[in-house]
């Protein structure tokens, strides 16, 4: 599901699950978003690792 979302979709989530996670919950409550937030950082991660490598790559061929 998140593999699918584009990087600003993915940062936007992400933002929400913060301003979320700052309103009075409970534990578990705080808990599950917690989770939801670090899943969407790691596709954010992978996602910008991914054009780090093709920019690499362009660079490369560019020399």
């Amino acid at each position: 599901m998140e593999e699918d979302m584009t990087y600003s979709e993915s940062v936007q989530r992400l933002q929400t699950a913060v301003e979320e996670m700052e309103q009075d919950e409970t534990v578990n409550v705080l808990l599950e978003k917690a989770n939801r937030a670090v899943a969407l950082l790691r596709v954010c991660r992978e996602k910008l690792s991914r054009v780090d490598e093709e920019v690499k790559t362009i660079l490369e061929e560019l020399q």
